[in-house]
């Protein structure tokens, strides 16, 4: 599903990047510099941007974890002012004896130092996680999977990311790592290695290894001359799928709801196709789930209507052929459906998560040049379509 590095780059990357934070901490330690212990839990370098210890949800009592904790100030707070049992995983040793040097009598706290992926396998597992700028200095791919195993079911997973750097370079579509640069007051900047990736990747990963994305928001650095932009992802560890069974319990009761239905609808004028840009960047189908009592082709119809404006009847919709994917532990039920004639032009509706609809030229999409979100058919078999009224 997604790019591979190869392991040697990997390892290489995370080598420079363990080099890196020792540098720096044992700079910070040479000058005796410990940051003060925070008001608020911010989640960016800039004071009051984004929200606070809300994210995380209520923490009273909670075990949680503190992905690269650095200098522990974070984790104090979260004990001292919300009463969580916060534990500081840190890598580095110099980073880690800052920490210790500045709260290690700070109650509700403790510091290890371990690589999080291998101190996950044996810990207990803990009620919530947060990283405020440090997972991407791993690769995800060794990364979340530790994550999923090291959190309860449920529990929330909280990531402050990197988007757009200091020289206005966004995100990558390919899982791998790239230099990027630890700007510093006093000395050079240090070199390391990130995987700085777009909000959708970022989604596709958490998905792939069991966790729920609930929210990804955009943070533009205060000063709007500055391009520096974060990424602050909520997710939720899901739920361990229950064993399959071949068959359940007959009962009088209905079985619990475990699948969504939805329509995506093709439409072809002598421009090209119909698509929109969603909120996450992917080009999409108009399309979305079938009501209750209600037929593909009168969803079709509906779902056009509130997406784009367009008008089409039930009468002109024609049925393709189904797609079947797993989503979240949800089987996902899609039916592709052409639709022969409409009236109107696609406009942006309000409220809606698509939008900015374009005609795409077929060709265009068949070099790659574009992607869709949603598979449909060969537009080959499209041929002989209608075109609108």
């Amino acid at each position: 599903m997604f790019h591979t590095t190869h392991p040697g780059v990997i390892m290489l990357a995370e080598e420079t990047n363990t080099r890196a934070w020792q540098i720096y901490g044992r700079r910070q330690l040479a000058r005796g510099y410990t940051p003060p212990v925070p008001d608020r839990l911010g989640w960016t370098p800039w004071d009051g941007v984004g929200p606070g210890v809300e994210a995380l949800g209520d923490v009273t009592g909670r075990r949680v974890l503190d992905i690269g904790s650095g200098a522990g100030h974070h984790a104090v707070h979260l004990a001292q002012a919300h009463g969580a049992h916060v534990t500081g995983i840190e890598l580095s040793p110099t980073q880690h004896k800052r920490a210790v040097s500045a709260h290690a009598a700070a109650d509700g706290v403790e510091f290890v130092q371990a690589d999080v992926t291998e101190y996950l396998v044996s810990a207990e597992p803990f009620d919530a996680a947060y990283a405020i700028g440090t997972l991407a200095f791993i690769d995800p791919h060794r990364s979340l999977p530790a994550l999923r195993g090291g959190l309860c079911p449920g529990a929330p997973l909280i990531l402050s990311l990197l988007h757009t750097d200091l020289h206005g370079r966004g995100p990558s579509t390919e899982v791998a790592p790239r230099e990027q640069m630890i700007q510093l007051r006093d000395d050079p900047p240090l070199p390391t290695q990130m995987w700085v990736l777009t909000p959708r990747l970022w989604e596709d990963l958490l998905t792939e290894y069991g966790f729920r994305v609930e929210t990804i928001d955009l943070l533009p650095h205060p000063d709007e001359s500055a391009t520096v932009v974060q990424q602050l992802i909520r997710a939720q560890r899901l739920p361990d799928r229950p064993p399959r069974v071949t068959g359940r319990p007959r009962s009088a009761r209905a079985p619990a709801a475990h699948a969504a239905v939805g329509v995506g609808a093709i439409l072809l004028s002598e421009q090209g196709i119909l698509l929109g840009r969603h909120r996450l960047g992917t080009l999409e189908l108009p399309g979305g789930s079938v009501e209750a009592g209600e037929s593909f082709e009168d969803a079709v119809v509906r779902e056009l209507a509130e997406e784009t404006g367009l008008v089409a009847r039930a009468e002109d919709v024609g049925l393709l052929g189904t797609l079947v994917d797993h989503v979240s532990g949800v089987l996902r039920v899609t039916v592709a459906a052409v639709v022969h004639t409409w009236q109107g032009q696609p406009t942006t509706q309000p409220d809606e998560s698509i939008g900015g609809w374009e005609w795409y030229p077929l060709p265009r999409l068949v070099r790659g040049e574009a992607a869709c979100a949603v598979q449909h058919p060969n537009p080959s078999s499209l041929e002989g379509v209608d075109r609108p009224l």
